[in-house]
């Protein structure tokens, strides 16, 4: 894949995994449009990176999805790939109460709202000559974390959808790329540094350059650090994971 002179927008960008790709892909002559729900986190996003063009947008609501996409196809026309990066991640322990809480907004956000902006997208895309669609999935859609199993539940589930639009599109000039990070150092579901989570965390700007060299490799599965394994191995790797 081409990862020079393209028009990318990425979701979920400000922060985490989806500022590291932005900052890196600016680095390579793109342009980088993120946008994310938190003015605050853009603003410092803008600071840090200043070729980012940022927007506000909140994913899992429709009218702003939908100002977000026609803002894109008036003054961004030639946008030639998406980056669905946006997520949540929630600790739910259903022995306890309140493990209900925020459950729409974690499917939402990390399922319903990335196929949506993928169908919302779509009719800029089908314009380009080349364009791709990349759906961040996680390690942890093949052997979830047994604290976090509605996000784990969510990823496995952009992984199966990732699968049917890759074939669904394969006729078109359109690639579908899945990328699978493994536990990352951010602020998702608050920062993990025991157990084996911690001994396989990756930075943001690691994870970031092994996955833009695997993208450059065209590969559709774009599988970094511990989720080779976990990709690989599956539930056999859940009891490691949840040792803990």
């Amino acid at each position: 894949m081409d990862l020079n002179n393209n028009t990318i927008l990425i979701t979920g960008g400000a922060t985490g995994i989806g500022l590291a790709l932005a900052r890196q892909l600016a680095e390579r002559g793109n342009q980088v449009i993120v946008c994310g729900r938190q003015e605050s986190a853009l603003a410092k996003a803008k600071a840090a990176v200043p070729a980012l063009v940022t927007r506000t947008c909140d994913v899992t609501d429709h009218e702003s999805r939908q100002e977000l996409v026609d803002w894109i196809g008036a003054f961004h026309p030639e946008l030639n790939m998406l980056v669905n990066n946006a997520g949540v991640q929630y600790r739910r322990l259903f022995s306890e109460r309140g493990a209900f809480d925020t459950l729409d907004e974690e499917v939402a956000t990390n399922f319903t709202a990335q196929i949506h902006m993928v169908g919302e997208v779509l009719p800029l895309l089908r314009l380009q000559p080349r364009a791709a669609i990349i759906n961040v999935s996680s390690g942890l859609a093949f052997a979830p974390r047994a604290d976090t199993p509605v996000y784990g539940a969510t990823k496995a589930a952009i992984h199966s959808f990732t699968l049917s639009l890759r074939h669904q599109l394969k006729t078109t000039g359109i690639r579908v790329v899945e990328m699978v990070p493994p536990i990352v150092d951010t602020d998702l579901g608050g920062h993990r540094s025991v157990g084996v989570t911690g001994q396989y965390m990756m930075s943001p700007d690691d994870f970031a350059a092994e996955a833009l060299a695997q993208l450059a490799e065209d590969k559709d599965e774009v599988v970094v650090g511990m989720s080779v394994d976990l990709r690989k191995q599956g539930e056999a790797m859940f009891e490691r994971l949840n040792s803990y």
